[in-house]
Order: C-alpha cells, then sequence, then structure tokens
C-alpha cells in the first residue's frame, strides 16, 4: 500500500534516483489557507545537504504544487505536488545490485517483488519520506485550525541523551527556534551529539537515536475503540518511517518498572475540564485522546549504509561475498528524521481530528 489513512488520505509516488517524487493528499477540506513556502519551508527542514553531519547529496527539494490550491486556499480536490530529483548519481549502486546491503531492505523487496529499482534503494529508500513530509504540512496547518500543534526533536543520539524539557502552549515557539537552532536539532548537549555523528562518519560507521513529539492541543475524543485506536494508528505510520525499529507512547517501557499506583494518571479538575496530574499514558486511554498532550518516542536505527567492510551473498552467483557502500548517506539519521516524525503525526491527528467531526463539518469547509 502507497496510501495512509481513510478521510485524510495520502499516496506517496516515486522512486528514489527516478526522475521525480510526489504525493497526492485527498480529503483536505476547500477553504485551508495554504503557501507553497509553508510546505517548501518542511522540506527545507528535512531536504540533503544541510550541513557536515548529512549526506551531502544536494537536492533542492523545491516543491511545485500541481493542483488542490488557487488564490492561496485549498479547492477541497486533490492536492498533488511534485519535487524534481535533480542531484542523482546512481554509479555507486551499479556495482552492488546483486549484493544486497546488511540492514537494507534490498534483499526483502527482492524476494517479495523480484523485479525492482537498485538506484539508491528506490522506492524503499528514506528519499521517499520527502513526500509524506509535503503532505504533512498540509496536515500540520489543518491542524492548526483546531488549535493542535507538533513538535519534535532529537531526544538521544549516540547514546547521548537530552535532558528533558516539558513542552508547553507557553514555551513552545521558544523551544521551536532552539531546535532549529542547531545541526542535530536536539534541545541541549547538541556539541556532544554533533561529535558522535563525526566521529562515526570518520569511522566509516554511523550511529542512531531516538526522536521524540509532542502534539498539543489535541481534544479528548479522538480515536476509535479496538481496530482503529489512535495509538495503534500513530505506532503504525511511525514504524513505516524507514530506520524506525520502535515506538512508546507516554512513559512507554518505563510502565514496566512501576506500580499499578505509580502509572496510573489520577484524574483532576483543571479550568472546569477533566485533566489528569501526570501523563505516563502520552494523552491516550483506551485508544481514544484524553486531552493531555500526546507524547511519543521513535527509535531509529543506525544508519545501514557504512564504509566498513561486511559480509553478504552475491544473488547472481549464489556466493558469499563482501561489500563497502559507497555513495552519499548519512551517518546519522536522527536529525533529518525530526520532520518525517512531525509529518507522519499530523497525518494520523489531521485523519482521526476529519472523522471525529472536530475540524470541518458535513459541508467539508474551513469555516471562514
Amino acid at each position: 500500500m502507497n496510501t495512509f489513512g481513510r478521510l485524510f488520505r495520502v499516496t506517496t509516488w516515486g522512486e528514489s534516483h527516478g526522475s521525480a517524487i510526489g504525493c497526492v493528499v485527498d480529503g483536505c477540506p476547500s477553504g485551508l489557507e495554504l503557501k507553497q513556502e509553508e510546505i517548501q519551508a518542511e522540506l527545507d527542514r528535512r531536504r540533503p545537504g544541510q550541513s557536515s553531519i548529512v549526506t551531502p547529496r544536494a537536492e533542492e527539494d523545491r516543491v511545485e504544487i500541481l493542483s488542490g490550491i488557487f488564490e492561496g486556499r485549498s479547492l477541497g480536490s486533490p492536492i498533488s505536488m511534485l519535487i524534481q530529483n535533480r542531484d542523482v548519481d546512481s554509479s555507486k549502486y551499479e556495482a552492488i545490485k546483486d549484493t544486497p546491503r546488511p540492514g537494507h531492505g534490498d534483499l526483502t523487496w527482492r524476494q517479495k517483488f523480484g523485479h525492482v529499482d537498485w538506484r539508491g534503494g528506490g522506492r524503499n529508500s528514506a528519499r521517499e519520506t520527502a513526500a509524506r513530509v509535503a503532505a504533512g504540512a498540509v496536515g500540520k496547518k489543518l491542524l492548526q485550525t483546531a488549535g493542535i500543534s507538533i513538535i519534535a526533536h532529537s531526544k538521544e543520539i549516540g547514546g547521548i541523551k537530552a535532558d528533558g524539557v516539558e513542552v508547553n502552549s507557553n514555551n513552545i515557539d521558544e523551544i521551536k527556534k532552539k531546535i532549529e537552532s542547531n545541526p542535530v536539532r536536539a534541545l541541549d548537549r547538541a556539541d556532544e551529539m554533533e561529535k558522535a555523528i563525526l566521529a562515526a562518519r570518520e569511522d566509516s560507521d554511523s550511529v542512531g537515536g531516538i526522536v521524540e513529539a509532542v502534539a498539543l492541543g489535541v481534544p479528548p475524543g479522538l480515536g476509535e475503540p479496538l481496530s482503529h485506536k489512535l495509538d495503534a494508528e500513530i505506532a503504525a505510520a511511525m514504524m513505516g518511517i524507514p530506520a524506525v525499529k520502535g515506538v512508546e507512547i507516554g512513559a512507554g517501557f518505563e510502565l514496566v518498572k512501576m506500580k499499578g499506583s505509580e502509572a496510573n494518571d489520577e484524574f483532576i479538575i483543571d479550568d472546569d475540564k477533566v485533566r489528569t496530574s501526570t501523563n505516563n499514558c502520552g494523552g491516550i486511554l483506551g485508544g481514544i485522546s484524553n486531552g493531555m498532550p500526546i507524547v511519543i518516542r521513535v527509535a531509529i536505527k543506525p544508519t545501514s549504509s557504512i564504509g566498513k567492510e561486511q559480509k553478504t551473498v552475491n544473488l547472481a552467483t549464489m556466493e558469499g561475498a563482501t561489500i563497502m557502500v559507497g555513495g552519499r548517506h548519512d551517518p546519522c539519521i536522527v536529525p533529518r528524521a525530526v520532520p518525517v516524525v512531525e509529518a507522519m503525526l499530523a497525518l494520523v491527528l489531521a485523519d482521526h481530528s476529519l472523522l471525529a467531526g472536530t475540524i470541518a463539518g458535513t459541508s467539508g469547509r474551513i469555516a471562514p
């Protein structure tokens, strides 16, 4: 499947070294104010070549809106967006097309589909996430009409953990500026994280980490019991991001160390609304949002394409082989994954907001 969502539906298309990638966003209500510059700003956060700690592939990732927007507002029809691949170099992949890269989906995609685009990983490349970020920009703008905002940052890189900071409506703008002020997108210990990435690159290796995301202003009632639980669909969206190997919501795996009396979030009345005194559940109970901030963390493995010699097999000769992956790769995916995590969280929340009727009425229009 290449399509996400039920009412707010996003289909992405294209391969890493093809002529272009893009997406089609269907289900966005009409009347949403949306400028190309707003989508471009999100893509600029994800694009390659930003600093010395990411891939030097020099893609500008300029977005072109083909349909669905007129005079700066959505029409309610499908929004189609295109991003050209302008800095493609497939030469490094010719020599290794029959030797699957350890840690990649090269082998499993070939086993499933038989005929694959081996250039840069083809459809199985993180290059595809640029299209998700473009779609996520639409989702973010839609959520803003309901007072919902999303922010993510690098929580951990190479074993170096940032200190915890509670994000709220009063400090979110300040925190956003701090995150974007350093190349690793961390709230603190950014210099140490950057050194860890550069050391891995110097050693022809890579490191992984954790991205934490928070959604503020989410009303209670989003999500469905059983098959369409909000936390289940958030987890599925995050696991669909390349290199993600784990997702936790709220206190997550720390809950196993607690007693029920410690883990349970007690209910209180705050400003005539039912809230919880703590947020170990991460804003979701029984698969439904409870009005507290939604907090998630995403575990991202080290980049699989590394310059060290590794064992593999030659699928043409069915013999053992070794491989050293060349080309242009990130020594750490985490900093560029931050806007991708935000985008996927936005897509899920936008879809559930439309399903719950908290954004657009039956007319399918954004209120003027």
